[in-house]
């Protein structure tokens, strides 16, 4: 299949899934929006391949005539034997294939700047000479076309940062006060009768200070210019995965050092466990009725790992249904399967970023707050260390956040049992 095939048949599945969701009378899905800017993405780089396979044609081309008339000229047609043309002065002859270039080819060059070619000259070759690739070895392919799509690696979703207030802050750090408990409370007295005495403890404060998140990489200048889609990969990359590290600071931040403190380190956060596998549903439920009870806010999501999302997932009734939709349709039979049914009716987001074992119940929204100062930042500079003398080019990307938990009580960190 050539190039032009390929292309046609990239646009045919293209077309073919469009036509597919307008006969079903649907919107196009996430997925098949993917694929077709995948499809397209293959396109346009065929694209590129067949222009440039044109443009090398047309300079083979031009030079092949180049080379006609070189030869003609040296015939002599109509010269006396041994002795110049009339009218005109004969040819000089090429001593090199340099020398060559620079006379014969000069227009073809300016046409070809960037692109790789040879040539053949009539003073080198002779013209009953049959043109032949060689050099390779049996089995090995003469043209190679590459695709520019770089196959990613594994890229979990990121979405705790979505599920927190947002805030905007002036300083490098925001400070805030967390109520303290009660103690003792109202009663019913008798008249003349002693009244109890209550106290609130005082509120404690809390400073959370902007953090920190960077690193860099290294690209030579050469790989910058040969390989400017593998570059926008690298950048891409390299933004993915201070996103990534943020989520784990976001999660897991232990307060240490230059460490953000984590929403399940919180100090004053509540707890809960399960106590077999089958209380792990009734557990989450008892985390939910925890925040409404102590907090007085309604929880908003439930961050829950994989592997732990699977045994929800899989668990089924004394009947052997499951319970969130079979593999080919509902409960008994009744209505669509939903690819990833929430987990008593809260957005639930499932992610490698949290620990398997443990589950985090959330009014995220209303109990904690992110905050960003200059957004995220991406620069690069030649003048790092040594990089002028070799030719190197540093990237760095960072960007500097706090987290603000003003509610504790209403987030819960669930421990689901083994048993």
């Amino acid at each position: 299949m050539n190039l032009k095939e390929k292309r046609a048949a990239k646009l045919a599945e293209a077309k073919a899934i469009v036509d597919g969701a307008k006969a079903a009378k649907a919107e196009l899905t996430d997925e098949q929006t993917a694929a077709i800017s995948t499809l397209v993405a293959e396109v346009k780089t065929l694209d590129e391949s067949i222009s440039k396979a044109a443009d090398a044609a047309e300079i083979l081309s031009t030079l092949d005539g180049l080379a006609d008339a070189s030869a003609e000229a040296g015939a002599g047609d109509g010269e006396p034997e041994g002795g110049e043309p009339k009218g005109r002065r004969a040819p000089v002859k090429s001593r090199t294939l340099g020398e060559h270039f620079v006379k014969e080819a000069t227009d073809a060059l300016a046409r070809a700047k960037g692109q790789r070619f040879s040539i053949t000259s009539a003073d080198y070759k002779a013209a009953a000479d049959t043109h032949v690739v060689t050099g390779w070895g049996a089995g090995t392919p003469l043209l190679t076309d590459y695709d520019k799509q770089v196959v990613q690696a594994f890229r979990p979703k990121l979405t705790i940062a979505d599920l927190l207030g947002k805030g905007q802050i002036s300083g490098n750090a925001i400070s805030y006060l967390v109520e303290g408990a009660r103690e003792g409370g109202f009663a019913t007295v008798a008249e003349a009768g002693a009244k109890p005495q209550m106290h609130y403890v005082n509120p404690t404060a809390v400073v959370d200070a902007l953090k920190k998140l960077a690193g860099f990489i290294k690209l030579s200048d050469e790989f910058i210019e040969d390989a400017p889609f593998l570059k926008s990969e690298i950048d891409g990359r390299l933004l993915y995965d201070l996103a990534a590290f943020e989520e784990a600071q976001l999660l897991n931040g232990n307060g240490t050092g230059q460490n953000l403190t984590g929403l399940l380190t919180r100090s004053g956060i509540q707890t809960e466990a399960s106590t077999t596998a089958a209380d792990h549903a009734d557990a989450v439920f008892r985390s939910i009725t925890k925040i409404s009870t102590a907090s007085g806010l309604n929880a908003d999501g439930i961050v829950i790992n994989p592997i732990d999302y699977q045994a929800f997932r899989l668990s089924k009734d004394a009947n052997g249904q499951y319970f969130g939709g079979g593999f080919f349709a509902g409960q008994y039979g009744n209505g669509g399967v939903p690819m990833d049914p929430p987990l008593w009716g809260l957005r639930t987001v499932v992610t490698p970023a949290i620990a398997a074992g443990t589950v985090l119940v959330g009014a995220f929204s209303q109990a904690a707050t992110l905050y960003r100062k200059g957004g995220v930042r991406v620069e690069a500079t030649n003048s790092h260390d040594d990089d002028f003398t070799n030719n190197l080019v540093t990237i760095r990307a960072e960007e500097r956040v706090a987290l603000a938990v003003r509610r504790p009580l209403g987030l819960v960190k669930l421990t689901l049992s083994n048993s």
